[in-house]
C-alpha cells in the first residue's frame, strides 16, 4: 500500500507491470508433472523390455551350453525376487537422495549386467548378471517409482497416472520383445543382450537432463492441489525407514491380504505368463517369433487395459475392480491349455485379448487401496507389497520349469495358476470390512 501514498515511490513502482508474468512462471500451459510423467515412461518401458529378455534366451541358451529350462529359470527366478525385494529399499533410497540419482545408478546397473552376460560360460555367471545385476537395478524402478512420482507431483489424477505409468511394462515389451526375438533367432543371444546393455545406458540420458525432485524445484504446486503439501520428513538410513514401516504395516490385516492377492497377481503375470507363454507355445509347434509376438500382442492390450483402470480406479471402488480382475484372469488362465496351437487361430488371439486388458490392471487399485489405508508411506508399504508379487512370481517360474522337465508340458501349471486367482478373490473379499488400517506412520 505505501508505493501508491508515497510520491517518492512513484518512479520505483513504474516496473511492477514487469513483474506480471511471474504467475505464469509458477502456472504454465503445461504442469512440469507431465514431463515427469514422460521420463519415467521411457525409463519404465526401457526397464520391462530389458527384464523380459530371458524368456526370449531360453531355448537358445539350452541349445548352446545345454542347460535345461529349471537352470535358466532359476536365473529369472532370483531376478524376480530381487525385483520386489529393492522396491520397498528404492522407494526409501529415493526420498533421501533423489529420484534421479537412484534411476540413473540403476540403469547403469542394468547396463553392466547385461552387457557382462555376453561373456558367461557358466548357469552361476547367469544368475549373478540377469539374475542379480539386472534384478537389482530393475527393481529400483519398479511400482513403487511409479508411486513415487504420482504421489510426489499429482493430487488429482493419481489413479490414471499410476495406470499410465504401469502400463510402461505394457509399453516395453510391445516395443523390445518382438525386435529382441528376431535378434535372439538371426543375430543370436549376445546380440540382444548388447544392445539391451546400450538401450539401459542411453535410457539415463533424459533422466539426466529432465528428471526432477519435486514440483517446488520447478515453482509448482502438485497437480490439482491448492496448498503446498508439507516438506518430507527424511531422517535416518534409507533400509531403516523401509524396515520400520514394513514393521508398523504388518499389524495390520489389510496388509497382509494386499500382500497375499498380490503375490498371486505376480505368479500368474511375470511369473508363469511372462517367463514361459514363449516356451510353452513353442512345445506346441508355434514359433518363438510368434510367441514373442502373442506377448507383445498381450502388452498392447494391457497398456489399454491398465489406463483404464486408473480411470476406473478414480472412480469406483477399489476392491471391488480387484475382484473383477482376479476373477476374470483365473478363467482366462483355466482355458488356455486347449488354445494352443502350431498357427494363430481365433481362440488363441481371443485369449491375448481378454488376459491382456487384465494383465496388471491390479497395480493403480492396489496402490490405491494402500494410500488409503497407511498414508504417507504408500510407496514404501506398496514396494513391501510389490515385493510380495515378485517373489510370488519368482517362485511360479521356478516351479513353473521344473514342472515343464518333469512332467513334458505346461498343462497343469496353468490349471493351477486359475485356482491361485480364486485365492486371490477371497482375499479382496475379506479387505472389505468396514474398518481402516492405521496408517503404517501413525
Amino acid at each position: 500500500m505505501e508505493p501508491s501514498t508515497d510520491p517518492a515511490a512513484e518512479p520505483d513502482a513504474a516496473p511492477a507491470p514487469a513483474a506480471g508474468p511471474e504467475p505464469s512462471r509458477r502456472t504454465p500451459r503445461v504442469h512440469y508433472g507431465w514431463i515427469v510423467v514422460a521420463v519415467s515412461l521411457v525409463v519404465l518401458i526401457g526397464s520391462a523390455g530389458f527384464r523380459s529378455t530371458p524368456s526370449l534366451m531360453m531355448d537358445a541358451l539350452h541349445d548352446e551350453f545345454g542347460w535345461s529350462r529349471a537352470t535358466i529359470s532359476s536365473a529369472v527366478s532370483v531376478n524376480l525376487a530381487l525385483y520386489g525385494l529393492t522396491a520397498p529399499f528404492a522407494a526409501a533410497l529415493m526420498d533421501r537422495f533423489g529420484v534421479r540419482l537412484v534411476v540413473v545408478c540403476a540403469l547403469l546397473t542394468i547396463a553392466t549386467g547385461a552387457g557382462l552376460t555376453m561373456l558367461m560360460t557358466r548357469p552361476w555367471q547367469l544368475v549373478l548378471c540377469w539374475g542379480v545385476l539386472v534384478g537389482l537395478g530393475s527393481g529400483s524402478m519398479a511400482g513403487a517409482f511409479a508411486t513415487t512420482v504420482s504421489g510426489r507431483w499429482f493430487e488429482a489424477r493419481q489413479g490414471l497416472v499410476t495406470g499410465v505409468l504401469t502400463a510402461a511394462g505394457a509399453a516395453g515389451n510391445l516395443v523390445f520383445m518382438p525386435l529382441l526375438a528376431a535378434l535372439v533367432e538371426h543375430q543370436g543371444w549376445r546380440t540382444a543382450v548388447v544392445v539391451v546393455s546400450l538401450c539401459a545406458t542411453a535410457v539415463a540420458v533424459p533422466v539426466l537432463l529432465l528428471m526432477r525432485e519435486r514440483p517446488s524445484d520447478v515453482g509448482q504446486l502438485p497437480y490439482g492441489a491448492t496448498t503446498a503439501p508439507p516438506p518430507p520428513a527424511v531422517d535416518g538410513s534409507a533400509v531403516a525407514r523401509s524396515l520400520r514401516v514394513l514393521r508398523l504395516a504388518a499389524r495390520a490385516r489389510a496388509f497382509w491380504l494386499l500382500a497375499g492377492s498380490f503375490a498371486i497377481c505376480g505368479a500368474t503375470t511375470v511369473g508363469l505368463v511372462g517367463t514361459h507363454f514363449i516356451p510353452a507355445a513353442h512345445d506346441h509347434g508355434m514359433p518363438v517369433t510368434t510367441g514373442a509376438s502373442l506377448l507383445a500382442l498381450i502388452g498392447v492390450f494391457d497398456i489399454a487395459g491398465t489406463v483404464a483402470s486408473g480411470w476406473f480406479t478414480d472412480r469406483f471402488d477399489s476392491t471391488r475392480l480387484l475382484i473383477t480382475y482376479y476373477a476374470l484372469r483365473g478363467l482366462s488362465l483355466a482355458f488356455l491349455p486347449a488354445l494352443f496351437g502350431q498357427s494363430l487361430r481365433p481362440p488363441i488371439l481371443a485369449f491375448v485379448v481378454f488376459y491382456g486388458l487384465d494383465w496388471v490392471a491390479t497395480v493403480p487399485p492396489t496402490v490405491a487401496l494402500c494410500r488409503r489405508h497407511f498414508g504417507a508411506d504408500a510407496p514404501i508399504v506398496f514396494g513391501w507389497v510389490l515385493a510380495a508379487h515378485q517373489v510370488g512370481a519368482a517362485v511360479v517360474a521356478g516351479l513353473a520349469g521344473l514342472a515343464r522337465d518333469g512332467f513334458g508340458d505346461y498343462d497343469g501349471t496353468w490349471y493351477a495358476a486359475g485356482g491361485l486367482c480364486a485365492v486371490a478373490v477371497g482375499c479382496c473379499l475379506a479387505l472389505r470390512g468396514p474398518g481402516r488400517a492405521a496408517a503404517a506412520g501413525a
